[in-house]
């Protein structure tokens, strides 16, 4: 069972980011940082995994959940925002308590570490 699940337009958009990528390895790697007034925020680059990292291959696409955030995002699941001018990655995650008014940052609860080992294991 994957960390982090895809919808199909989010799926279609990392297909589309990975698209020009020579090196087969690379993938949208996500990760979260203290940031902002609620305390984290969610990051994003292209890149290579680094140990201890899950990557997801799904719907054809390549995502890798940095290993330090799996506790964070644990049963998210990633979609794409469509907006007239612009769109944007999100995350429905059940770890997310609330969020600051402008939407740059989310507080989150880390699962047991003992439920994240079962669940990435499993």
């Amino acid at each position: 069972m994957n960390v982090m699940s895809l919808s199909d337009s989010a799926a279609e958009r990392v297909r589309g980011l990975l698209a020009g990528a020579e090196n087969p390895n690379i993938g949208l790697r996500i990760w979260v940082e203290k940031s902002g007034c609620a305390g984290m925020a969610y990051k994003m680059e292209l890149a290579e995994p680094s140990p201890g990292d899950e990557v997801i291959e799904e719907k054809g696409a390549r995502v890798i959940v940095a290993g330090q955030a799996v506790i964070y995002l644990l049963g998210t699941r990633m979609d794409l925002d469509v907006q007239q001018f612009s769109s944007s990655f999100v995350f429905q995650n059940p770890n997310q308590t609330s969020a600051c008014g402008c939407g740059e940052s989310v507080e989150l609860n880390p699962v047991d570490p003992s439920v994240a080992e079962k669940h990435v294991a499993g």
